[in-house]
């Protein structure tokens, strides 16, 4: 009840984008919790913490590639330098994604891999190579449906099955969100507010715990 009661508080706005995600959740949580090892309010406030932070509490589920020309040269600097490189893909969010993602995280070039795969879901999961990934746990065909992972029958499990391979619980039982952090983004991109979402759900789920770490 706990659980529920701090989901519906925390995603004030969990629902807007997708009807019923936070109902789907609420269902699916004591089943994925105890199928994945999640078994501490511990446990359960780092898992929240960064499914909060990747989907922006329900807010932002799939990735938004439709960047002005500016946007797309602070992103990515390298790729594309000057405005003659970027304005090509302003406006044109299949393009973009198939540009920056394809021939890397196991999307094919010349493909419409980078769009397909591009982040999706409470773990914002990315690539063809982390789609297959979830896929191969949790036996969701989310590879031939992407959108199996913003389903709220599979939003959870997907999420949670990529914390777990990605080598996320380990660190999250040392109660240390820099390293899961680190694990699930690649980098530490967001971590401050990762360390403001896990403070909220430990606060409400109060796990007998020391205040997180955020050191190596």
């Amino acid at each position: 009840m706990a659980f529920i009661n701090t989901l519906y508080n925390l995603w004030p706005d969990g629902d807007k984008k997708v009807p019923g995600l936070r109902d789907g959740i609420a269902a699916a949580a004591p089943a994925v919790f105890a199928k994945y090892g999640i078994d501490s309010p511990l446990l359960v406030a780092h898992v929240m913490a960064q499914i909060s932070h990747e989907c922006g509490a329900g807010r932002d589920v799939v990735e938004n590639m439709n960047y002005t020309t500016k946007r797309i040269m602070e992103v990515w600097p390298t790729r594309f330098p000057t405005t003659a490189d970027a304005a090509p893909f302003s406006g044109n969010p299949r393009s973009l994604a198939n540009k920056v993602y394809n021939g890397r995280m196991g999307n094919r070039l010349g493909s419409d891999d980078g769009y397909n795969f591009r982040g999706r879901g409470g773990s914002q999961t990315t690539g063809r190579e982390g789609y297959e990934r979830v896929a191969k746990v949790t036996k969701i065909d989310v590879v031939n449906h992407p959108d199996y992972l913003i389903d709220p029958r599979f939003f959870l499990e997907c999420a949670v099955a990529d914390f777990v391979e990605c080598g996320c619980l380990p660190y999250a039982k040392q109660d240390n969100i820099l390293k899961v952090t680190k694990k699930l983004n690649g980098g530490t991109v967001g971590l401050q507010d990762r360390v403001d979402w896990l403070v909220k759900w430990k606060k409400a789920l109060k796990p007998t715990a020391p205040a997180p770490r955020n050191k190596a």
